[in-house]
């Protein structure tokens, strides 16, 4: 089972996780947040979620394109 959690939590988009580092927030509770509000509001929390995932590999992308290493030139 840990093998599987561990696998979801890095290879996901990891936005839970990211949240809970930043406004200090158990990353569990955040999940649970997002579980129950999908519930309730009919999905419209994905779309947030999904929306965020893009926005963080967007910057991942473009630090990369920024500061390319010395096989990329």
């Amino acid at each position: 089972m840990e093998k599987v959690k561990y696998f979801v939590e890095n290879q996901a988009f990891g936005v839970c996780t990211r949240l809970g580092e930043k406004f200090k927030i158990s990353t569990s509770s955040i999940r649970l947040y997002f579980i129950y509000t999908t519930f309730i509001t009919m999905g419209s929390p994905i779309i947030i979620y999904l929306i965020l995932a893009f926005w963080m590999n967007i910057r991942r992308y473009l630090r990369q394109r920024n500061n390319p290493t010395v096989w990329e030139f």
